[in-house]
């Protein structure tokens, strides 16, 4: 296709209608319309994020769900319309930098051998945000309940590559999936993300089944954008730590089996646990609201965690029968 444009990016919003409106301006004004292809997933936003979308922004095609499908699959719905040679899911918490898309596409034709990329994240201080990391093994996960991640050393600190400053180029094992791009051929190759994940783990088990076809997984500093970080995740409360654990444990079920996803979850389950008493432990000698606020919430999480399993049981969505509805300047 001689008009492919060089790069597709999906964006999936859910009520989002302010921080999507700044990540499509940011788009927008730094990319040219044959440049780049626009595609926002919209999962039944009640915000005015559709209207806003089609009024503001006729550059972009929009795909109007009627529920949230959750992460992965609206992103699957953006990528089966994408036309990019190259194609990037980009967070709506998200603000890109200058020429951060052009220089992405830019590095990503010079590595041939590169199939998932990502490039730096900064917080909205414009300090480094720590994206990429390693996968979450168990032993990983083991360290990140008893609080041993909190020691100095970079083997404590390898789940985030911690004392890395995110200044140099570096395969790793996940590339945040609020700014992931892989080349078509990735993606023809490997298949789309794994509908089984509602919200956590994801892009971990894509970036996996990436290099597991042989692909390089890679960072590198060649632009930079600003991540806003969790707006969507903060809205579901305690459900967001059940979507995290039901996500380590469907992760593990599928790359190591079903004793490794059961011992996921109840890694997990001594995070919020081992807390939970801890906070208990501090209020016999301080009556502190937030002490208390604290552990009346790791307490919400161990009494509802059967919910855990069951989200890690679920089937995954049916498949959506929405029609894109396109928007295009005229």
């Amino acid at each position: 296709m001689s008009d492919r444009p060089d790069l597709s990016i999906v964006i999936v919003n859910w009520n989002g209608i302010g921080i999507l409106r700044d990540c499509l301006r940011s788009v927008v004004e730094n990319t040219s319309e044959g440049e780049v292809e626009i595609i926002v997933v919209d999962n039944a936003s009640e915000d005015g994020s559709q209207a806003m979308v089609e009024a503001e922004f006729p550059r972009a095609t929009l795909i109007r769900n009627t529920e949230n499908r959750g992460f992965a699959p609206a992103n699957n719905q953006g990528l089966a319309i994408a036309t990019g040679r190259y194609l990037l899911l980009l967070n709506t918490d998200t603000v890109v930098l200058g020429e951060a898309l052009q220089n992405s596409v830019a590095y990503m034709d010079e590595h041939q051998d590169v199939g998932a990329f990502g490039c730096r994240v900064l917080n909205p201080d414009k300090t480094m945000q720590a994206t990429c990391f390693a996968f979450p093994s168990l032993v990983n996960l083991a360290m990140w309940a008893t609080g041993l991640t909190a020691l100095p050393g970079a083997f404590f600190g390898r789940q985030t590559y911690r004392g890395w400053l995110r200044d140099s180029e570096r395969d790793v094992d996940v590339v945040t999936g609020c700014y992931l791009m892989v080349r078509r051929e990735v993606y023809e190759q490997v298949g789309t993300l794994d509908e089984q994940f509602f919200f956590f783990g994801e892009e971990t088990d894509w970036c996996a089944s990436i290099a597991r076809a042989g692909w390089k997984v890679r960072f590198a500093p060649v632009g930079e954008i600003i991540h806003i970080g969790n707006v969507s995740g903060k809205k579901h409360s305690h459900r967001r730590d059940f979507m995290l654990a039901s996500g380590f444990v469907r992760l593990h079920r599928k790359h190591s089996g079903a004793l490794a996803g059961r011992l996921a979850g109840w890694l997990c389950w001594s995070y919020w646990a081992t807390r939970w008493v801890a906070y208990s432990l501090r209020l016999l000698i301080s009556k502190n609201q937030d002490l208390r606020e604290r552990r009346d919430r790791f307490g919400r999480i161990l009494k509802g965690y059967r919910e855990v399993w069951e989200m890690a049981d679920a089937p995954p969505p049916a498949p959506a029968t929405s029609e894109p509805a396109r928007s295009k300047a005229g």
